[in-house]
């Protein structure tokens, strides 16, 4: 279960250091495809997903499901796009993100482009992950179809609920239930390698360091 207290914890422990702690704790892997970045900012993004899934569409219709995550769902989510086909387009822009930053949400990761990259930047700052940016609408090429279903996104799927915890050195989905264990794993890992980069500077010796902790 996510608790206030353990997403907070999750703002402070090193990206690399939950991508390994998921590994032993969930078995699996966790980080998405590298291509996931934050276009906007350098900000560290933490918080529940809630999803919806684009798919092909010919029909000019607004992302309505997307747009009733962004108005109904809690504040410090985070909005995860999916998508079934084609992703060379933009499935958010300004006038999402503005409805995202009056709501308190988190920001966006999407599996497709975003655009008004200038526009977010300057007006609202809020973290929007994405593989590219694309200045193409998604009207008439693709309508939401679901929402609250898993989606994946950079090769991982993305449940509602998953913590999503991003920032410059990658994107990481952390199961609920697996959270309070991650959290700890990860400090534990970053609280080892803290002292192991100390022996390193100390002994100037990187084999010392790697000796005596066994990490690299």
């Amino acid at each position: 279960m996510l608790t206030q207290e353990i997403i907070e914890g999750f703002r402070t422990v090193a990206i690399a250091s939950i991508a390994d702690a998921i590994d032993k704790v969930v078995g699996r892997r966790g980080y998405l495809h590298h291509a996931i970045k934050n276009r906007i900012n350098e900000k560290r993004m933490v918080g529940p997903a809630v999803t919806t899934l684009h798919a092909k569409s010919s029909e000019f219709l607004p992302p309505t499901l997307a747009l009733d995550l962004i108005e109904d769902s809690a504040p410090g989510s985070v909005i995860v796009i999916g998508a079934a086909g084609d992703t060379d387009l933009a499935f958010w822009g300004g006038i999402m993100t503005a409805g995202a930053f009056a709501k308190g949400h988190a920001g966006a990761l999407l599996a497709g482009g975003l655009r008004d990259v200038q526009e977010i930047q300057r007006d609202y700052d809020l973290p929007v992950f994405a593989p590219h940016v694309s200045p193409g609408t998604s009207l008439g090429r693709t309508a939401t179809i679901a929402k609250d279903i898993p989606v994946e996104v950079g090769g991982i799927l993305v449940h509602p609920g998953d913590l999503v915890v991003g920032d410059v050195d990658g994107v990481c989905i952390v199961p609920p239930q697996h959270a309070a264990a991650v959290l700890a794993m990860a400090r534990e890992i970053d609280a080892r390698e803290a002292e192991q980069a100390r022996l390193i500077v100390e002994a100037k010796s990187l084999k010392q360091g790697l000796a005596k902790y066994g990490r690299i």
